[in-house]
C-alpha cells in the first residue's frame, strides 16, 4: 500500500484499525473502505454528521463546542486503540473540526472546556492560540493519542484547515509531537483573562509528550490543504479570461477590517483570491460567523463593478449558511431597504443581514474543511 510516495507492507499487518476525527472523516471513512475493504478490522469515526460505513462506526458529534456525546465516542476511540498491539497498524483521518469532536479533558468538565472555548473565541484568539491551550487541558491531543496507539504503526492522514499548513495545530495534533508547552497555554490564559471570565478556581494544565521516541512508528502525511483550492481555483478563473492572483494563503486579521482591505484589491479584469482565517472579536448578541463580517466589511470599499465573496469550506459559517456575498445590487438593496451595515457588524448579526439581502452563500455541509475560501472580481 502506498501513501504518498511511502510505501507499506501489509504482509505482516495483523489487524488494521481506522480512526476518524473532523469534518471530513466520514468521506474519507468511506473511500477507505473502497481501497481497503475487508481489510479493516474495527474503527470509529466521529464527524458533524453520521453516514452508513460496512466495517467503521459512524458517529455524529457537535462543533464548535464539544459535548458528552463527544467525550463518549472519544472514550471508545481510546478504548478500540488500547487493544492494539506491535502487528496492528492504526489509520488515523484528522480534519478540521477535530479539536471539539475530540474530547477528553484533564481534570475538568465538559462544561469548563466550552467556557475556556466561547472565551477564547469570543475575544478573538486565533487558531493557534486556541489549540495550543486545547492541547494543554486534553488528554488526547497534542501528540497523546499516539500514547494509546503504542506499539502499533500510526498512519495519519491529514487534512489541512490550518493557515499554513501547520499540520501540529490541525485538530489540535492529535498524532504530532507537539513544540508548544504548558507555559504556553498558561500565557494565552492570561492573556485573555480566561479563567476570570469563566469563574475557574483552577485549570489544570497537561504537558505534551515530548519524547520523539514515540513517534518513531508515526508516518503523518498531508492529503490536501487550502493551496491546492487556491490553485484550482486559479486555474479555472485563468479559463473564464480573468488574469488571476493568489494573494495568500494565510489571510488573517479582523475580519471585517480584512474584508475592507480585500475589496481593493483586484484591478479590473482581476480576480483576487485568498485563504485563510479571520477572526472576530463578539461584542453583541447576534448571529453569524467571520465569513459573513468578512463581506460585510467589505462593503465600505466595494467598487460597483466588483464581486466579494467569503466562505468556509466547510459549509458551516458558525450558523447554517457558509457565508456572504456583496456587489452593487446589494448595495443597491441596502438603500432601499434602509439597511445599516454598521449597526449589523456591531451587534454580530451578519446572519440577519445576510438574510436580508438574500446572498447568503448556502453549500450545506460539505464534508471538507480547509480554511476559509476569499474571492474578489472585477468586471473586464
Amino acid at each position: 500500500m502506498f501513501v504518498g510516495k511511502k510505501k507499506f507492507n501489509l504482509k505482516n499487518v495483523h489487524r488494521i484499525f481506522v480512526v476518524g476525527i473532523g469534518k471530513a472523516s466520514l468521506e474519507a471513512a468511506i473511500a477507505l473502505e473502497k481501497i481497503l475493504g475487508n481489510r479493516i478490522t474495527d474503527g470509529i469515526v466521529l464527524d458533524v454528521k453520521k453516514g452508513k460505513l460496512k466495517y467503521i462506526k459512524s458517529f455524529a458529534g457537535t462543533h464548535p463546542f464539544p459535548s458528552k456525546v463527544n467525550m463518549r465516542v472519544t472514550g471508545e476511540i481510546v478504548g478500540l486503540l488500547k487493544s492494539v498491539n506491535s502487528n496492528d497498524l492504526v489509520i488515523s483521518i484528522i480534519s478540521g473540526g477535530g479539536s471539539s469532536l475530540l474530547c477528553l479533558p484533564h481534570n475538568l468538565d465538559c462544561e469548563d472546556v466550552v467556557r475556556i472555548t466561547k472565551v477564547l473565541m469570543e475575544k478573538g484568539a486565533t487558531i493557534f492560540e486556541m489549540n495550543t491551550v486545547r492541547k494543554h487541558i486534553s488528554e488526547v491531543q497534542g501528540g497523546q493519542l499516539v500514547r494509546f496507539a503504542y506499539p502499533a504503526q500510526v498512519i495519519g492522514l491529514i487534512f489541512s484547515d490550518v493557515p499554513g499548513d501547520d499540520l501540529s495545530m490541525v485538530a489540535s495534533g492529535p498524532t504530532y509531537l507537539d513544540t508548544t508547552t504548558v507555559q504556553d497555554a498558561r500565557h494565552i490564559l492570561k492573556k485573555y483573562h480566561v479563567l476570570n471570565v469563566c469563574k475557574l478556581d483552577h485549570c489544570h494544565l497537561i504537558e505534551t509528550p515530548k519524547d520523539p521516541g514515540l513517534f518513531d512508528h508515526v508516518y503523518n502525511f498531508q492529503v490536501t490543504g487550502n493551496i491546492i483550492a487556491l490553485e484550482a481555483m486559479k486555474e479555472k478563473s485563468k479559463n473564464l479570461g480573468y488574469k488571476t492572483i493568489i494573494y495568500t494563503n494565510v489571510l488573517d486579521g479582523v475580519a471585517s477590517e480584512t474584508g475592507k482591505m480585500f475589496a481593493g484589491l483586484p484591478k479590473k479584469g482581476q480576480v483576487v483570491i485568498a485563504a485563510g482565517e479571520t477572526v472576530v472579536s463578539v461584542t453583541g448578541n447576534g448571529k453569524g460567523g467571520r465569513n459573513q463580517e468578512f463581506a460585510m466589511g467589505a462593503l465600505a470599499n466595494l467598487s460597483d463593478d466588483e464581486i466579494v465573496a467569503s466562505c468556509a469550506s466547510d459549509g458551516i459559517d458558525h450558523s447554517p449558511v457558509a457565508g456572504g456575498l456583496v456587489d452593487e445590487i446589494v448595495k443597491k438593496q441596502i438603500q432601499k431597504m434602509k439597511l445599516n451595515p454598521k449597526k449589523y457588524l456591531d451587534e454580530n448579526n451578519s446572519y440577519a443581514f445576510f438574510q436580508k439581502t438574500k446572498t447568503a452563500l448556502k453549500t450545506g455541509i460539505t464534508g471538507m474543511n480547509i480554511s476559509d475560501i476569499m474571492i474578489a472580481v472585477r468586471k473586464k
